[in-house]
C-alpha cells in the first residue's frame, strides 16, 4: 500500500474527504518525525512505538575498490511493533 492508497483508505473508513485525510495523514507524520528529531520516543499503544536510537561512527570497505572508508556517525529511527499490531499479523 502506497500514500494515496492508504489515504483513500482513511477517507473511506472516517466517511471525510480525501484531501481531509491526507492533511490529517501529513500533520501526523510531521508530529512524529519532529519528536523523534527531539530525541524522544512516540508510543501508540498497541501499535508501537518510534523511537530514535544512536549509530556509531565504524570503518567500512568499498566493495569495487575493496578500500577503507569511514562511516559517519547518525541517528536512525527505530519502530518495535505493539501486541495488537502483532497479533493481527499472526
Amino acid at each position: 500500500m502506497n500514500k494515496k492508497e492508504l489515504v483513500e483508505n482513511i477517507a473511506s473508513a472516517a466517511d471525510i474527504s480525501k484531501a481531509a485525510a491526507e492533511k490529517a495523514l501529513n500533520s501526523t507524520l510531521a508530529a512524529i518525525a519532529e519528536t523523534l528529531k527531539n530525541g524522544d520516543k512516540v508510543t501508540l499503544v498497541g501499535f508501537g512505538t518510534f523511537s530514535v536510537s544512536k549509530r556509531e561512527a565504524r570503518k567500512g570497505r568499498n566493495p569495487q575498490t575493496g578500500k577503507t572508508i569511514n562511516i559517519p556517525a547518525k541517528n536512525v529511527a527505530k519502530f518495535k511493533a505493539g501486541s495488537k499490531l502483532s497479533e493481527a499479523i499472526n
